[in-house]
């Protein structure tokens, strides 16, 4: 599907709003395509819900290429304000219906801003801003990543990485999931090899979460900069993987249950990470 026109602010002007009524507009359609990979993969963009994420993006200083607004919402000051600096630039604005945005959505009630932003993808080099940085290996649901990237954003973690087949950051259930945090907490893919050399380069102590450990995640040594490494939701790690950590650990359980959903998990190492280096920032 061919991308609308979008003027960049280079273009030297700022297009009008465009009224949209029929979800059979080129737009909208384009829109609705970024449910499926196959519309993200082909545009590079990606779906993000809401007004509230909207403005926490241009706090990041990310605009949409392409935003759908109810006419309804542009009574709201911050809302209109929103849609003049996204024309600004260079987004192409429509201003329709609920209804229209109801089938952008898939939703009965949909939110009033929905937006078509870039995929931006960050290298390994990013996780080395901070003192500690997720892994994930081959991650299968994106509502699970979404809640990490959130918890990675909230305690101050510098990144993920996502190993092998991961599922995708940029679907609308991970966007939706990460509450904004997809904007904030830089994303990078590789494969393990590659990883490893790098962390070994950079000096980070490489904790894998796995029920085969003994040790308690409180008590394993986090190094001047730590690694968290969570494996998959079903198969956990791999064996020759867990070989090549610096420390498998164990978070501790009383009860029944013998395992804990993969995010909240990695929300558990993350903050005890966070907790031994004395909550830096807080």
């Amino acid at each position: 599907m061919p991308r609308p026109d979008a003027r960049s602010p280079s273009d030297g002007g700022v297009r009008a709003p465009l009224r949209v009524t029929s979800s059979a507009n080129p737009n909208v359609a384009l829109l609705k395509s970024l449910h499926a990979k196959k519309g993200r993969a082909e545009t590079g963009w990606f779906l993000a819900e809401g007004a509230r994420l909207a403005l926490e993006a241009a706090d990041q200083d990310a605009w949409p290429v392409l935003v759908a607004i109810a006419e309804s919402a542009l009574d709201r000051a911050h809302i209109k304000t929103f849609a003049d600096d996204a024309a600004a630039h260079g987004a192409r604005v429509l201003i329709t219906t609920e209804k229209v945005l109801g089938q952008v959505a898939r939703r009965d009630n949909p939110q009033t801003v929905i937006a078509a932003y870039r995929q931006r993808w960050a290298g390994l080099e990013a996780l080395a801003a901070g003192a500690f940085a997720v892994a994930l290996y081959e991650p299968r649901d994106p509502g699970n990543l979404g809640t990490i990237l959130r918890a990675c954003d909230a305690a101050g973690a510098s990144g993920v990485a996502l190993i092998g087949q991961a599922c995708d950051p940029f679907s609308v259930e991970c966007v939706r999931a990460t509450m904004g945090s997809i904007f904030t907490t830089p994303v990078a893919r590789t494969t393990f090899e590659e990883l490893d050399a790098w962390r070994r380069a950079r000096g980070f102590t490489m904790l894998a979460a796995s029920l085969r450990a003994t040790q308690r995640h409180d008590q394993a040594p986090l190094g001047e900069r730590t690694l968290i490494l969570m494996g998959n939701e079903q198969a956990g790690l791999p064996e020759e993987v867990e070989e090549a950590c610096d420390a498998l650990v164990r978070i501790p359980m009383r009860g029944r249950a013998d395992s804990l959903n993969l995010a909240m998990a990695a929300t558990l190492m993350v903050y005890e990470v966070w907790r031994r280096r004395g909550y830096d920032g807080a």
